[in-house]
């Protein structure tokens, strides 16, 4: 009796386990599915704030036609995103969307009218807003996210994982090459000129010849020998 009472004990307190280690992989799956969704609810408001945005920005630089074609790519890409599970499609999204959002800001940079523009201004701080509001999310559920793939890898509850249905998730990160700064090319000035082609080295000038040595001086002539002096006279014969 005592034994059946120990077995009985022992599959209770397993059930009770069980539950609570199915429970708890469930409520922390939840938690990052929530946190997920608070994600695609700021980027959805920020992709609704786009239109307007571009719409201001053209009152003053229609001919920035590049720019607005590459932000309403990116809005698209954005709200694609914000409808669909994958982590990594949405986290790219966002990044294009950014660097999108850097060559506008680039654009009113050259107009002081539209920097000051009242309606621009409120685009702008709601704009920031929500990257705050989004940035705020992703921190929220990649907490979630680690506190969930820690369960799902450890003893006691990776036994309940398969039976819980829940599995390890990714995390919310930048694509590779994000940081990089864009370049913005507001197609007023002309490209810059091609450099001229390096000067063929010249030459080396030849070795100049050695200049002939100069001949020797002639001897001089010997001196011409003087004449003689006249031979004396004989002495005159004494008077007889």
């Amino acid at each position: 009796m005592l034994i059946a009472i120990i077995v009985v004990v022992v599959l209770v307190l397993l059930v009770i386990f069980g539950i609570t280690g199915f429970n708890k992989l469930r409520s922390t799956d939840i938690s990052a599915q929530e946190a997920l969704g608070g994600i695609d609810v700021q980027l959805t408001r920020r992709a609704d704030l786009i239109p307007n945005l571009v719409e201001t920005v053209k009152g003053y630089a229609a001919h920035e036609r590049a720019v607005f074609d590459e932000v309403t790519a990116a809005r698209a890409g954005l709200a694609a995103a914000a409808k669909s599970d994958d982590v990594p499609a949405k986290a790219a999204a966002d990044a294009a969307m950014q660097q999108a959002l850097v060559k506008v800001n680039a654009v009113a940079e050259a107009y002081p009218d539209l920097k000051a523009n009242v309606q621009f201004l409120d685009l702008q701080k709601q704009l920031t807003d929500t990257e705050n509001q989004i940035s705020f999310a992703r921190q929220y559920y990649n907490d979630a996210v680690a506190t969930l793939n820690k369960l799902v890898r450890t003893i006691p509850w990776m036994f309940f994982s398969g039976m819980a249905g829940v599995g390890t998730r990714q995390f919310y990160e930048a694509p590779a090459g994000q940081n990089v700064p864009p370049t913005v090319d507001f197609g007023t000035s002309t490209p810059p000129a091609a450099p001229p082609p390096p000067a063929a080295p010249a030459a080396p000038a030849a070795p100049a010849a050695p200049a002939a040595p100069a001949a020797p001086a002639a001897p001089a002539a010997p001196p011409v020998a003087s004449e003689p002096p006249p031979a004396p006279e004989p002495p005159s014969a004494p008077p007889a």
